[in-house]
């Protein structure tokens, strides 16, 4: 005789929640993602660095630049005021953060640009020429 496992309805809520606590939902037990998520990307010219940090005022974050190539950046999101309101679910982030990833290669910091639009932070490091790749002609044998 076969045994077969039926998920009882329970226990199916508990997986789903587990899921969506773990792993976004995908069945996997992924890491904890770190705040404020981070993209990067490059060309010849430069580093282009985004984060998704919405909801915060210019005053409350803090972004550097050093010459070991690492970016922070910090702050601190507020929670907003509940009253006496219920919490059901807390997914977003609140309070003190600080991120510093090293950077892929040498960058001029003094040069940089950032721009904050609509909860998007955008980086703009310009790489310093030894960083930027070299063009190596290439003579017949």
């Amino acid at each position: 005789m076969a045994f077969q496992f039926v998920w009882p309805r329970e226990l199916a809520r508990l997986q789903s929640e587990m899921d969506q606590l773990f792993g976004r939902g995908n069945g996997s037990l992924a890491r904890p993602q770190a705040y404020p998520p981070i993209n990067m990307l490059e060309d010849d010219e430069h580093l282009y660095v985004e984060s998704e940090i919405p909801g915060m005022e210019l005053d409350q974050f803090e972004l550097f630049v050093n010459d070991d190539n690492q970016l922070t950046l910090q702050g601190e999101r507020q929670q907003p005021n509940g009253g006496t309101t219920t919490r059901h679910r807390k997914e977003r982030v609140f309070g003190r953060f600080s991120r510093m990833i090293t950077l892929p290669g040498l960058v001029d910091g003094d040069a940089a640009k950032a721009e904050y639009v609509a909860g998007v932070l955008r980086i703009t490091l310009p790489k310093k020429p030894e960083a930027k790749p070299r063009r190596i002609q290439v003579a017949a044998g």
